[in-house]
């Protein structure tokens, strides 16, 4: 087994996240920024081919293993929207907007959603990890996570969707969910358990 790994994401919520869970493990998680390594493009219509780019990315431009996610909200009501942009759902963040990226997200999801009725949906994630650029054989893991989407945001941590997305089984947004039961119930959780 490797000693050290680089996570393929420059997603500071996903990093925080991904090394919360493997912090019990004797690895050393080390993110692509501290290689310099630019996001990679994720041109692909589907969760494992764009995870399987990034992995792949990282790992010709650092010579270490690599793990990567790509995840997204699918919302049954939006027929799976925003699924594999769920980053990108509101476009690419204008530089004069006072907004962030994840609340025009948000605030096009609730627009999308005023009229419709089925709020059902989850967050899917999809985990590759590569032990080198070429792997033939990279470990791919799949995780969910099932909720409703709420018409008003609560909570005040998290990021992304977070305030938006209320757990079937909690009663509480992610945002409203302290990072350790949060990692054991999250589709990123059930994928790198």
């Amino acid at each position: 087994m490797f000693k050290k790994l680089v996570i393929a994401s420059g997603n500071k919520g996903k990093l925080r996240e991904i090394q919360h869970v493997l912090s019990a493990l004797d690895i050393k998680t080390v993110p692509q920024s501290e290689f310099n390594v630019p996001e990679c493009e994720e041109p692909f219509c589907t969760f494992i081919e764009n995870a399987l780019a990034k992995a792949r990315h990282a790992s010709k431009l650092t010579g270490l293993p690599a793990l990567a996610d790509d995840s997204g909200l699918c919302v049954d009501g939006l027929n799976g929207a925003p699924g594999v942009i769920s980053a990108r759902y509101a476009g690419k963040n204008a530089a004069n907007s006072l907004l962030t990226q994840d609340e025009r997200n948000n605030d096009k999801l609730l627009q999308e959603m005023s009229k419709v009725s089925n709020r059902q949906a989850h967050f899917y994630c999809v985990m590759v990890l590569v032990r080198h650029e070429h792997d033939p054989e990279p470990v791919i893991a799949e995780g969910s996570w099932h909720g409703v989407i709420l018409r008003e945001y609560r909570g005040t941590d998290g990021f992304g969707y977070d305030p938006l997305f209320l757990d079937d089984k909690t009663g509480k947004t992610v945002a409203e969910l302290p990072l350790d039961i949060k990692s054991r119930i999250s589709h990123r959780g059930h994928a790198m358990a």
